[in-house]
């Protein structure tokens, strides 16, 4: 299996879109798409990233087919991505919540994303474990 093959495997069995991915990750959503049809392929460090990002293990892109196996890591227990809320992370990065609100709806945050629900109300997603390893902070 080539890279685009294994991303998409990853994200069906983890049940992640490509909006998700982008917000775990970091990348634009015009890379994943070009990630997710073959016509882009990562250099090795970021299909390292990439995968630790995902909770995978970091050589998942990189294994013989045989070895891409999807398993939980820490980051993914039961099929559930550990989750942190707005007000635990701006406390732990010193930051005011509505700052780090709005540095999520505007996808400034490579741990987290937010999608706009309706016209005034959000929802947000932050990665736990992305970010404890970015922020280099215990949660």
């Amino acid at each position: 299996m080539n890279f685009s093959e294994k991303l998409k495997t990853a994200m069906q069995e983890l049940h992640l879109n490509q909006r998700q991915v982008c917000g775990m990750t970091g990348k634009s959503k015009g890379s994943v798409s070009q990630y997710l049809s073959g016509k882009q392929i990562p250099s090795e460090d970021v299909q390292r990233d990439i995968a630790v990002s995902l909770g995978l293990d970091q050589d998942y892109f990189t294994k013989e087919d045989s070895q891409a196996v999807v398993l939980p890591t820490k980051e993914v227990r039961n099929g559930v991505i550990q989750r942190l809320d707005v007000e635990k992370a701006a406390k732990l990065l010193q930051m005011n919540h509505n700052t780090v609100r709005k540095g999520l709806q505007q996808g400034v945050f490579p741990w987290g994303y937010a999608i706009k629900t309706s016209e005034n109300r959000w929802c947000y997603f932050i990665n736990a474990n992305r970010f404890a390893e970015i922020e280099g902070v215990c949660v």
